[in-house]
């Protein structure tokens, strides 16, 4: 069967390859995949900057944004034939960690988690692939194609539920959010501050396109430079990774405020900045900033019930190329106005 190819650690190396029918140990659920999305990662993946296939292979299926349709499932399951699902990403560890063994393998402490699509376990970037029932999210059928944002919606609720954790060390009552990108990330982190009740503000650097139309759309205010920028944030959600932009809004928190980073930068740029003044401001402020990568399981529930609850005019909006797994390769180039770039494992 035809699957999303790479080899590993070396540069472009992106292929439609043959590959073997996924194995039983992969899951007991057999899926027809329909559609992945593409992001960074598999960017970086292709670049050959990190990633590995399964033990003893330097080949990897990647895809890790998924959406399937079951073909076969056992009795008691929990699914059937013809339901929609998305598989979930991270596995924990064999041993494991005291995080992994409580469901909290997006906090894995010793790092030897496994990753579909992106180390050392194939992905969901094939006509076909297998889950674990325990592994796979339920999709909606009135979210159909949708459904395929649910891993990245995922990655923004447990954003969220960390922003919450961190706030409850004492009263907080936000009003004034920030997103910085207007990436699928950052589009997705402004539908739930607003579906919160937040007043959003996006910062980009598109200044035309659909990403200011998609803000607005929103009810947010959309900005090309943070000096546009009339209210003080109670919580910032950063999804560029770039740097001068962390160190500019987290001077910006509020009293008590929260910036939680999203976003990793592929490059080495160096700042020169004054962090004593920064430590300064944090501390005097009681402001945080935390970290937050993949999502457990509980998040992808939370992202089915977000999507759901969005405007599905607008969710279409995000997804603004599909290209055929035949010609998957061309995913990974940025034309003007992506935003959500997804293939069609089926074409």
């Amino acid at each position: 069967m035809r699957a999303m190819t790479v080899t590993t650690g070396k540069a472009d190396s992106a292929a439609v390859g043959e590959v073997e029918e996924p194995p039983l140990t992969d899951g007991s659920i057999l899926v027809e995949g329909l559609l992945t999305g593409i992001c960074g990662t598999d960017v970086e993946l292709v670049s050959g900057a990190f990633g590995s296939g399964r033990p003893g292979s330097s080949h990897l299926v990647i895809g890790h944004e998924s959406l399937g349709r079951v073909l076969e499932a056992p009795a008691a399951s929990g699914f059937a034939a013809g339901d929609l699902v998305a598989g979930v990403v991270r596995r924990p560890d064999p041993e494991p960690c005291p995080a992994c063994a409580r469901g909290e393998w997006d906090f894995c402490r010793n790092g030897k988690y496994t990753e579909r699509g992106i180390k050392e376990m194939d992905g969901y970037g094939a006509e076909r692939w297998r889950v674990d029932p325990y592994f796979a999210a339920p999709v909606p059928e009135q979210l159909g194609r949708l459904g395929v944002l649910v891993e990245p919606a995922s990655i923004l609720a447990k954003a969220w539920e960390q922003v919450d954790r961190v706030a409850s060390r004492s009263w907080f009552g936000p009003e004034q959010v920030l997103v910085t990108g207007a990436g699928p990330i950052g589009l997705l982190a402004a539908l739930i501050a607003v579906q919160r009740g937040y007043a959003v503000h996006v910062l980009d650097r598109a200044v035309d396109g659909p990403k200011p139309e998609l803000v607005r759309a929103l009810g947010g205010t959309y900005l090309t430079d943070l000096s546009e920028l009339t209210v003080t944030p109670d919580v910032v959600i950063e999804a560029t990774g770039a740097g001068q932009v962390v160190f500019d809004c987290a001077k910006l928190l509020a009293p008590a405020g929260v910036m939680c980073l999203t976003g990793i930068s592929p490059g080495h740029a160096t700042l020169d900045v004054q962090l004593d003044a920064l430590n300064r401001q944090l501390v005097v402020r009681n402001a945080a900033l935390v970290g937050s990568v993949n999502a457990a399981k509980r998040h992808y529930a939370d992202a089915v019930d977000i999507l759901t609850t969005a405007d599905r005019a607008w969710l279409e909006r995000l997804i603004t190329r599909t290209v055929p797994l035949s010609d998957w390769p061309s995913a990974l180039v940025r034309e003007p106005g992506d935003i959500k770039v997804v293939v069609d494992l089926q074409a």
